[in-house]
């Protein structure tokens, strides 16, 4: 696939792999059209084969929300497959569901004061966007980053499944991914302080979560 990063973001995870697309002007920020966009996206149209297509992320890709929706618009005029990876914090996110041929989003907590303690923002909007996808899109695929000292406790992980057995989740994905800190190297580049510890999950955790979401009825998926 093709994939756009989009520069800014309205969170400020700690763990961030991509800190310099939080800022609206960070380091190797370039800009694009939309039209060289199109341009590029048409150009690349024989590679997308076997689920090929465009995808947005970032940063945030609706902090761009506009330009973003004219983009969907246009690619999805001309039949190129589309997707955004998003944390769901859009009001307006719900506007992009024709649009998406794929959508994903991140669930990284339950209790939106935990959540907003962590990223900035509590998660309101986040759940009320992940309830109507998963009524109102065909294809969401969920992620759930397990970050070890925020979301990754057995505790944690049965008020994940709470909260998705009160849902209709027939035909939704959900994927695990464990802690990481490939984004380490690149929050001292960007002059920002790398504040995580001890937040990586064991295999062994990700396994046992895997098969309690499973024993759920739940579509649990690796990428």
């Amino acid at each position: 696939r093709l994939v756009y990063h989009l520069q800014q973001c309205n969170l400020r995870c700690p763990w961030c792999a991509n800190p310099e697309g939080m800022d609206p002007n960070g380091p190797d920020t370039f800009f694009m059209t939309l039209e060289e966009l199109m341009e590029e996206a048409v150009r690349c149209k024989p590679m997308f084969f076997d689920g090929g297509g465009v995808t947005f992320t970032g940063g945030e890709a609706t902090c761009q929300f506009t330009a973003l929706k004219e983009a969907l618009i246009r690619l999805h005029g001309m039949g190129i497959s589309t997707a955004i990876e998003t944390n769901g914090t859009s009001l307006r996110l719900s506007e992009l569901f024709p649009l998406l041929d794929e959508l994903i989003i991140d669930f990284k907590h339950y209790d939106s004061k935990v959540h907003a303690k962590f990223t900035g923002s509590g998660n309101e909007i986040i759940c009320e966007n992940l309830r109507a996808a998963i009524k109102g899109h065909p294809r969401l695929l969920i992620r759930i980053p397990l970050i070890g000292g925020f979301n990754a406790s057995l505790e944690d992980m049965k008020a994940f499944l709470a909260f998705f057995a009160a849902q209709d989740t027939d035909g939704v994905r959900f994927e695990l991914l464990t802690y990481h800190e490939y984004g380490k190297e690149k929050w001292q580049r960007c002059g920002k302080a790398y504040t995580v510890t001890d937040a990586f999950v064991p295999e062994e955790t990700r396994d046992l979560y895997e098969k309690m979401m499973r024993e759920q009825g739940l579509d649990v998926v690796r990428t």
